[in-house]
């Protein structure tokens, strides 16, 4: 069967496309973002286009077929109440500052230099136009809407073009007439007293110039109607370079619009359910397509489900996905039954987090990882959090994905294998999840996390608060009141400062940067700490802030660090043996059995110029 083509490209005169928008023959789908040129671009524009220069393709999509939007007309035109027949997909910008500055009739609504709001009536000056040493842009004038152009604060007049006469005099030609100038040309003719100097000047600039908008013709690139949506949405982003990306949220906003009932609007339902779990500072990071792919995750597994039900064969159902087209592919109904119930499973998310001791964005492994846990919570219900075995399951899942880090790409196929595979197991002990099977985090790795760039690194974090770490000052452990108010971070154990100077040999900065070295702690007690050896900063606590011999040995003990180790400031030793605590601490997360050498830990040593951008 022959290839058939989903597009036609040829070329069309400028006159014409600016037309079809001012009858309305061409739209805007209502996704597109608002008109945003400035002065400077739009002169800029007219430049080109008086001197024949191409400005790029216009990229149109003949209305009607599959994807079915809400339209607008450009901005400036007022068309009749009919039925576009293109939408403009790419030139938006380009299409609507030479509409409103060529063929509108009224002055162009733009911004200045400082984004201030202006209005301008576009001139070519007649003259500069013609003169071979003056560069276009130069020649292409900008005037207030009541066409006098003053400075010094608007007390000295620079050019007054309020009356035709004026026009005339100057010389300077307004490009509002450049599709039917022939009675500006007349009455320019007969100001100037048909002066032959002046008419070969009329002439010359006609032809060289005004000619040009009159013939420019720009590259248009016509979809059909029987483009797929996905393939709208691929197209735009590849295309709209100058404007913003094409989201499927945008464009699932326009096709809702085109069915949705009149007081409903996509972006509104949207904003209303971000401010509600963003309310949950560990949510604060979740974005609409976040929740556009869990609520795809949970229709497509009724689509399968349904499919199965009936009769279908496992291995001719439909798949479970939240890729691109299955997120086109929503329907209205599908968004309207399954947005509260995805809404409660971020909330559920929200309550699992703080449970697994993650307060907040910052030391969020994997944002990605929400996605299929709030589409699990949302199928699970409150039995995903209050039945102990089931919220162990799903701690252990959880905690395999970070440590194993396997949400950092190709993510749209773990969630659709997660969903099934974690329901599955909760029922049978037996069907261990692809994602606990694939898990594995080696001594070396542990060795290497040295930035927050790292699920992992983040991971160790959040398991050390998790463990009940307690502050080495105060003792208490980070839950939610004192976490927030003590301000606890990421801090070193053994200072950086301290590990450079040391004697005879400096630490290697590749181990003392290294997550093995650093430990949750309040502000106030990093700053006791300083860049003094463990040795002094642990006796300042003792003999200023009233730590005991006792408990400080059980602050150090439940960060996973021998005492001893640090009371004698032996780097090496505390390394090691804290490596190891590490590794089974995190295997115990994992409930895997983590490789561990007891002898020796390696590390390959970094130069401090290697480290620009790790955290202190």
């Amino acid at each position: 069967m022959p290839a058939v083509s989903t597009f036609d490209s040829t070329k069309t005169d400028l006159v014409e496309l600016l037309t079809s928008a001012r009858t309305g023959e061409a739209q805007l789908p209502d996704f597109q973002r608002g008109w945003v040129w400035d002065d400077e671009h739009i002169r800029d524009l007219i430049a080109s286009v008086s001197r024949s220069f191409p400005i790029g393709t216009v990229m149109m999509l003949e209305h009607g077929g599959e994807v079915s939007f809400r339209t607008r007309p450009l901005e400036g035109a007022t068309p009749d109440s009919r039925t576009p027949e293109l939408l403009v997909l790419d030139g938006q910008q380009r299409l609507t500052s030479l509409f409103q500055s060529l063929m509108s009739g009224k002055p162009v609504a733009t911004k200045d230099a400082k984004a201030l709001p202006i209005e301008r009536w576009y001139y070519l000056d007649i003259r500069k136009c013609l003169d071979p040493n003056i560069e276009r842009e130069d020649a292409v004038f900008s005037i207030p809407a009541d066409r006098v152009l003053r400075t010094n604060f608007g007390r000295d007049v620079v050019i007054d073009l309020s009356t035709r006469s004026d026009e005339y005099e100057q010389c300077m030609f307004p490009l509002s007439e450049v599709f039917d100038h022939y009675d500006w040309a007349s009455g320019f003719r007969e100001r100037h007293g048909y002066d032959p100097d002046v008419s070969r000047m009329w002439d010359k600039f006609e032809r060289d110039v005004v000619q040009r908008f009159r013939s420019y013709q720009l590259p248009v690139i016509r979809l059909h109607k029987q483009t797929p949506k996905e393939a709208v949405c691929l197209v735009f982003e590849k295309v709209n370079t100058g404007g913003v990306s094409l989201t499927v949220f945008e464009l699932l906003t326009a096709t809702f619009a085109a069915v949705a009932p009149p007081d409903f609007e996509l972006r509104g339902d949207w904003e209303a359910r971000e401010r509600r779990l963003h309310q949950q500072r560990v949510l604060r990071d979740v974005a609409n397509t976040d929740f556009l792919q869990a609520i795809t995750l949970i229709v497509t597994r009724e689509r399968q489900q349904a499919a199965l039900a009936a009769g279908e064969e496992e291995d001719r159902v439909p798949g479970i996905s939240c890729k691109r087209r299955d997120i086109l592919r929503l329907t209205f109904d599908d968004y309207q039954r399954c947005a509260d119930p995805v809404t409660q499973g971020f909330e559920r998310v929200a309550r699992f987090l703080h449970r697994e001791r993650i307060f907040e964005t910052k030391y969020l492994p994997y944002s990605t990882q929400l996605v299929p846990l709030a589409a699990l919570l949302s199928v699970l219900g409150d039995d995903g959090l209050e039945k102990p075995a089931v919220r162990d399951k799903l701690a252990r899942w959880y905690w395999c994905g970070v440590f194993g880090e396997l949400y950092g790409s190709a993510t749209e196929t773990r969630f659709a294998r997660d969903l099934p595979e974690v329901l599955r197991w909760i029922e049978d002990d037996t069907a261990v999840p692809r994602t606990i099977v694939d898990a594995n985090l080696t001594p070396e790795r542990v060795v290497t996390l040295r930035t927050r760039n790292s699920a992992a690194y983040k991971g160790v974090y959040v398991l050390l608060i998790r463990e009940g770490a307690r502050d080495f000052r105060t003792g208490e452990t980070a839950n939610d009141q004192n976490y927030f108010e003590e301000a606890v971070d990421i801090h070193h154990i053994f200072p950086q400062k301290w590990c450079r100077e040391r004697k005879p040999e400096p630490v290697s900065a590749g181990l003392f940067d290294s997550i093995v070295n650093k430990t949750p702690l309040t502000a106030r007690t990093n700053r006791i700490i300083g860049g003094r050896a463990p040795s002094e900063y642990l006796r300042s606590l003792r003999e200023n802030h009233g730590v005991s011999k006792a408990d400080e040995t059980k602050n150090l003990e439940s960060h996973f660090i021998e005492p001893e180790n640090l009371r004698a400031d032996d780097f090496e030793a505390f390394f090691r043996a804290r490596h190891r605590e590490l590794l089974d601490r995190i295997g115990a997360v994992m409930r895997k059995q983590l490789l561990v050498d007891r002898t020796e830990t390696a590390a390959k040593p970094v130069s401090y110029e290697e480290l620009e951008g790790t955290d202190e």
